[in-house]
């Protein structure tokens, strides 16, 4: 289940998820630290397991194939792994002018 991100280091077996600009607004946190399974999973997975756990998530993170995701400070994709320890930054989508 998510938590509320308290400005902790991550330990254990969780990842923190990090949200920007519009996404942050629409969401209502800045940030959130959220289990993982040891083996990880795809960042697919854990948009979608976000969504599942609050509506607020589920309606911001419904553009998932135009997010923007970075992994460790690294732009991945949405096949990409998440495993314990990492952070994750969601960016809403981009235009370009």
């Amino acid at each position: 289940m998510p938590q509320d991100f308290k400005g902790s280091a991550t330990t254990g077996m969780t990842v923190t998820v990090l949200y920007f600009a519009a996404l942050r607004e629409q969401i209502g946190r800045e940030a959130q630290e959220l289990d993982v399974p040891a083996e990880g999973l795809a960042v697919s997975a854990l948009l979608a397991r976000l969504g599942a756990e609050d509506s607020r998530a589920a309606t911001a993170l419904a553009e998932q194939p135009r997010l923007r995701v970075a992994v460790n400070h690294a732009l991945c994709a949405m096949s990409d792994m998440v495993r314990p320890g990492d952070e994750v930054a969601v960016f809403p989508p981009m235009t370009g002018g």
